[in-house]
């Protein structure tokens, strides 16, 4: 090898390990991982069967395999085997500020992926396409959203049913009192107890609270729509590193048809802790989004 080849050789080694540098330089929650040896995952305890406890109060479910995915890209991505991984229960009115705060690194829930909270978080791939409906007692005689005119409907705090909810009372001209429970298991209590005669929510979130019902007979899902939405978990905003590892991870598992079997697990098979079976089909728009990964909002 001549003095010129050498020189060469010796630019390209240097370009090489610069290149190296900038590729292992963290930024946001990746970083934050790293020097703190731990990544923090918030969950619900009451969103079946997305992120719920089970009957050794841990929390399991559809969200929560997809989150554990990303959790061991993380370990991967980081070459921390062992790293560790906290749980931080979230509730729909807290969510957003402990992901801000920085007191959890990722949520993984039933969150509805919408363009108002894009202005304060970012999201990963769609996982879930759902419709905003309501639950009734079947003896209650109600068919429809205006069935609802002039009555009590039980929804839970900081969720997107709310706004749809006041929303669909303008327009519509009727009157509805809001009481609101903590998390689903309390607004689908409300119903139970007869303090409400609806429960407003996500179609799959009220079949969840049905499903695990004394007495799953007694209600009903109104099959009117409010309005369709996805479901993704969340992650802090100006973050593209963490975020292309989300996106990377999760649209791998779409795209290599392993979320076929994550699906057919939580939705049409029995799950813990009662052995309920959703029956929840794969829906056109729910085939869509795992086609097509993507983290468009409504």
């Amino acid at each position: 090898m001549n003095k010129i080849s050498v020189l060469i050789a010796a630019l390209f080694a240097a370009a090489g390990i610069a290149s190296g540098a900038l590729a292992q330089e963290l930024t946001g929650t990746l970083k934050k991982i790293k020097q703190t040896g731990a990544i923090t995952v918030g969950h619900r305890e009451s969103s079946i069967p997305f992120s719920y406890l089970d009957d050794k109060q841990q929390p399991i479910g559809y969200a929560m395999d997809l989150c554990m995915k990303i959790v061991n890209a993380v370990k991967a991505e980081l070459k921390m085997p062992k790293l560790k991984v906290n749980l931080q229960p979230v509730t729909s009115g807290n969510r957003i500020p402990q992901l801000q705060a920085g007191n959890i690194d990722i949520e993984c829930g039933s969150t509805t992926n919408s363009v108002e909270r894009q202005k304060q978080v970012s999201f990963g791939p769609t996982y879930f396409v759902i419709n905003v409906t309501a639950a009734v007692k079947k003896a209650s005689g109600i068919k429809q959203l205006a069935d609802l005119n002039g009555k009590t409907v039980s929804t839970t705090s900081g969720t997107t049913s709310v706004p749809l909810l006041k929303q669909y009372e303008k327009t519509r001209s009727v009157a509805i009192r809001e009481i609101y429970g903590k998390d689903h298991a309390e607004s689908f209590l409300l119903l139970s107890q007869d303090r409400s005669a609806a429960f407003v929510m996500d179609d799959i979130l009220l079949a969840g609270q049905i499903a695990s019902a004394r007495n799953p007979g007694d209600f009903v899902i109104i099959p009117e729509s409010l309005r369709q939405e996805p479901y993704s978990m969340m992650l802090r905003r100006d973050d593209p590193q963490f975020k292309a590892l989300v996106d990377r991870t999760v649209g791998g598992v779409m795209k290599s048809g392993e979320i076929d079997a994550i699906y057919r697990k939580w939705f049409m098979s029995p799950i813990p802790p009662k052995g309920v079976n959703m029956n929840f089909p794969m829906t056109p728009a729910i085939k869509d989004a795992f086609a097509n990964p993507n983290d468009k909002g409504v």
